[in-house]
């Protein structure tokens, strides 16, 4: 057993349900909460405010080294800093998370951000959510979730999301763009092994409440020792 506990691995397409469920399942058992997406975002967002082309590994990977990159609580909420500047509220516009699905392709950012997360989680007691987190960051992590979800019903969420900062697109568009990212995702993910891992519980979050999605995640979680 860890220090602190054990580690719980989220991930998933986009539009399952990870950021809500993980850290809702964080704050119910404890733990520490960790968006290792926001980390990809925060360096696309980065890229694009000092304009690095985003197809350049060897740039990319310089720009992630000389980032300042801090993922912390406040207010029970995660706050994510950028060279000490909190820039949480720009991490989910479409431009942003474009940009961190390009990113997220290059092996030494990936390096960069997986040895910070690894050192943030070593101790146990932390839930994380993101690409990697049952692979490269914890393969050994004591659970493993891989949230899905029907892609009309992602899209949906999305578009909710969207309203919820005044922002309006297409339900038909939002299909749209999360069928390509699937597959963008998916092509860039089974480069660095598989995806999902072979050892992730699968949990199918449609026509499920977010409390629904949380207690079958903690539930999965006590029989591991948390």
């Amino acid at each position: 057993m860890r220090k602190k506990g054990i580690v719980i691995a989220i991930d998933g397409p986009a539009g399952a349900g990870k950021s809500t469920t993980a850290g809702l399942v964080a704050k119910t058992l404890g733990y520490v909460y960790l968006d290792t997406g926001a980390m990809y975002r925060a360096v696309g967002l980065a890229a694009l405010q000092t304009a690095v082309p985003l197809d350049d590994g060897d740039a990319m990977s310089a720009l992630a080294k000389g980032l300042l990159l801090d993922l912390i609580m406040v207010e029970g909420a995660q706050q994510t800093r950028l060279n000490g500047q909190d820039v949480s509220p720009f991490l989910r516009t479409p431009e942003v998370s474009l940009a961190a699905s390009n990113v997220a392709v290059h092996q030494g950012v990936r390096d960069v951000l997986v040895t910070k997360q690894q050192a943030i989680g070593r101790e146990g007691g932390i839930v994380l959510e993101g690409r990697d987190t049952g692979t490269a960051i914890f393969p050994d992590a004591e659970l493993k979730i891989f949230l899905v979800a029907d892609v009309e019903e992602r899209a949906r969420r999305r578009q909710l999301e969207m309203k919820g900062r005044g922002e309006c697109m297409g339900l038909d568009l939002l299909v749209a763009q999360i069928r390509e990212r699937d597959e963008r995702d998916a092509m860039t993910q089974r480069r660095f092994g598989p995806w999902p891992p072979s050892d992730a519980v699968l949990v199918d979050t449609t026509g499920l409440s977010v409390s629904e999605q949380v207690l079958q995640v903690v539930g999965l979680a006590r029989t591991r020792g948390a």
